[in-house]
């Protein structure tokens, strides 16, 4: 009874700091405590990228962390600078955080002299792109640490991390590995256990609120493609020669489908692209629409109490937590099956590209 009691009231402080974050913005003449919750802007605030990590917000003091700002322009050429240069005065020389309505909403933009704004190349360290370093720091340090310990002691039984990490590690291998891609999967291993468990580490991340946790990498398109062409460039350099003539000209296919109208051809050639399409997709639609789900649902507890207060503690707290936390698990196995499943594609498209004459 105590850990649930526990776990409800971890929940309502985790809600009470986002919905603090999102209305730390507003002036200071404006009582909070008449400002209606925008829940639109708060999933999007917060499933978005951003040029600083917040923290939380206390009254109307802002807690974060500044990034990085690195920019190139063609009139003033590189700028790097802290991200804090834009909460003190909305801008920094020429540059400013866009809040248009429109396709750069949340960019930086940069103003010309003579009015224009224009796009300049951005490659500043964001939120996002922190998050990626420390996982990767952390992957790279856990493996080395991880492989030293079976290097300096081969003969002792597997203790700590070890016996977390090698479960999993034979699992990919026996199960995923050998089983799609046969006798030459040795070679692929090292990407499908880094595939497997960047994402996993990543989508559990995204599922704690507080940091280094709360960021939204495997539910950003552009992480999700980098790793599906990945997947796609591997499994085109690894093609045989009958992995290439079944694409270009399928032996049992009717030649019918394949001349004068190469209509087999076509759409073998599609499949090659759809393939990681598809995973590109499934990844970043479920832990994006996950979020979104867990944020709703938070927003329910301050929905309700700006109704009434007993209806926020009534409804709000105690039907809409719970929900919450059941959520929250449910995630945590998405979490794993969405690293399985990609991992699990991945070495089938390998198997496929490697096959051979029967």
């Amino acid at each position: 009874m105590k850990l649930r009691l526990l776990i409800i009231a971890f929940f309502v402080i985790i809600a009470t700091s986002a919905f603090a974050q999102d209305h730390g913005g507003h002036d200071d003449n404006v009582d909070s405590t008449k400002t209606e919750l925008n829940v639109g802007e708060f999933i999007i605030e917060h499933i978005s990228d951003a040029y600083d990590w917040h923290i939380t917000t206390i009254g109307h003091t802002h807690i974060s962390i500044p990034l990085p700002v690195i920019v190139f322009s063609k009139v003033n050429g590189l700028n790097i600078f802290m991200s804090s240069k834009f909460h003190e005065n909305n801008s920094y020389k020429q540059f400013f955080i866009s809040h248009e309505d429109d396709v750069y909403h949340g960019k930086i933009m940069e103003q010309l002299p003579d009015g224009t704004t224009i796009r300049p190349l951005d490659i500043s360290i964001t939120k996002n792109v922190l998050a990626l370093f420390m996982v990767l720091s952390f992957l790279i340090w856990l493996f080395v640490s991880t492989a030293n310990r079976y290097k300096n002691n081969p003969d002792s039984a597997p203790k700590g991390l070890q016996s977390m990490l090698e479960p999993l590690i034979i699992f990919i291998r026996d199960d995923i590995a050998k089983a799609s891609i046969g006798n030459k999967y040795e070679k692929y291993l090292p990407f499908l256990l880094t595939a497997f468990f960047f994402i996993f580490l990543n989508n559990v991340m995204g599922l704690v609120p507080i940091f280094p946790g709360g960021y939204n990498l495997t539910g950003n398109i552009a992480v999700t493609m980098v790793l599906a062409l990945f997947t796609f460039v591997i499994t085109s350099i690894s093609g045989t020669k009958q992995y290439w003539h079944h694409i270009f000209w399928s032996p049992v296919v009717p030649w019918w489908l394949k001349f004068p109208i190469p209509l087999m051809p076509i759409v073998e050639i599609l499949g090659m692209f759809t393939k990681p399409f598809v995973l590109m997709i499934r990844l970043f639609a479920n832990i994006l629409g996950g979020h979104i789900v867990m944020l709703a649902f938070f927003s329910m507890i301050f929905i309700f109490g700006a109704i009434n207060l007993y209806a926020g503690l009534g409804i709000g707290v105690l039907a809409t937590v719970p929900f919450t936390i059941i959520i929250t698990f449910l995630e945590l196995l998405v979490a794993f099956i969405q690293a399985y499943v990609f991992t699990l594609l991945s070495a089938i498209y390998f198997g496929l590209a490697l096959e051979s004459d029967h």
